[in-house]
């Protein structure tokens, strides 16, 4: 079975805490064992820290901000010194079956309709399955894999770095990566998220579109400012967000109101839903210069002129450096 790995270390200065390893299932099943089984030999051939993520690529997933994307993960792990934790080591994410009442609960699902409906769908684990409690998280030993595979921790150390899942999903792509630290606009645009069932950070819908999950006011923009990040290039969140909104989605109302989401549809001149954005949210957007004021300055450019010009019109991430994703990815194999 191949794998890959970005190995434990440094990136540009920026502290790697923890191995991640990328598994695919058709590379799983042409072994011959199971995900579980999989995960365990990956975690005795890592010895050091290691997070450890299924990939189905032709099922899709949802950012936290409810931006669909073609591939997702379906079973994450997590592994030290060559042993997978028995009880709290991997956890399995849950299938969503196709549902015409699903997206009629969460109107960004209205993505997964028009573009892949015959395709699965995953985001976050059953809490039934959860051994847990709150955190969408498997641990073995110094290894952390949180937010179901999105946020990976050396508890001993409390070094930490933010994987973002389209930028997992650009490693599988042989796409191009952002590698910096969050940033205070990316800290602020975290916590815009939106309600999901069994979703990537929360099992539970919560917090609805032009919402915050932070509610922390000016301080959200410094509560990750300082922990690296491995993002995908911006021209693919541009693309995949100018896709959501084609598709109907609003956003504040349908999508969520980060920084990153205001941006594009500011410099497009599609519909924002400003009234639906909570005082907490736009307290935490003021912080970072994304006021109403700011909002209603127009631009009216072309999606293609947004994709091409991302690096300047999406904020977020300092200190950024792009890489090709193969060339940060090391082979392997069992």
């Amino acid at each position: 079975m191949k794998y890959k790995v970005i190995p434990e270390g440094t990136i540009d200065g920026k502290i790697m805490p923890v191995t991640v390893a990328f598994l695919d299932v058709k590379e799983i099943e042409k072994s011959g064992m199971t995900q579980d089984e999989a995960i365990i030999e990956v975690g005795k051939k890592e010895e050091g820290p290691t997070a450890i993520n299924i990939f189905d690529p032709n099922a899709v997933t949802t950012t936290s901000d409810g931006i669909l994307a073609e591939g997702a993960i379906v079973r994450m792990g997590a592994s030290d010194k060559g042993r997978v934790n028995k009880e709290f080591g991997i956890l399995p994410m849950y299938h969503m079956p196709y549902s015409e009442e699903l997206i009629k609960k969460e109107t960004h699902m209205i993505q997964w309709k028009k573009l892949y409906p015959d395709r699965s769908l995953y985001r976050g684990p059953d809490p039934a399955d959860k051994k847990i409690p709150v955190h969408n998280v498997v641990i073995s030993g110094r290894a952390s894999n949180n937010n179901s595979a999105t946020e990976m921790m050396n508890i001993v150390t409390m070094d930490e770095v933010l994987f973002p899942i389209l930028g997992q999903l650009e490693c599988l792509h042989h796409g191009d990566l952002l590698v910096g630290y969050t940033g205070e606009t990316v800290s602020v645009g975290i916590g815009m998220t939106i309600a999901e069932k069994f979703g990537r950070v929360f099992p539970h819908p919560q917090f609805y579109a032009g919402q915050t999950a932070h509610g922390s006011g000016a301080y959200a923009k410094t509560l990750k400012q300082w922990i690296p990040i491995i993002a995908c290039d911006k021209k693919v969140i541009a693309k995949l967000t100018i896709r959501a909104i084609e598709c109907g989605c609003v956003p504040a109302r349908d999508i969520g109101c980060s920084p990153v989401v205001l941006s594009i549809a500011r410099a497009m001149g599609t519909e924002i839903d400003y009234d639906n954005i909570s005082d907490k949210a736009q307290e935490e957007l003021d912080s970072v210069g994304c006021t109403k004021e700011w909002m209603h300055e127009t631009q009216h450019l072309s999606k293609e002129e947004v994709i091409d010009n991302a690096d300047e019109i999406l904020p977020g991430i300092y200190d950024g450096k792009k890489h090709k994703a193969d060339e940060l990815l090391i082979e392997k194999t069992i």
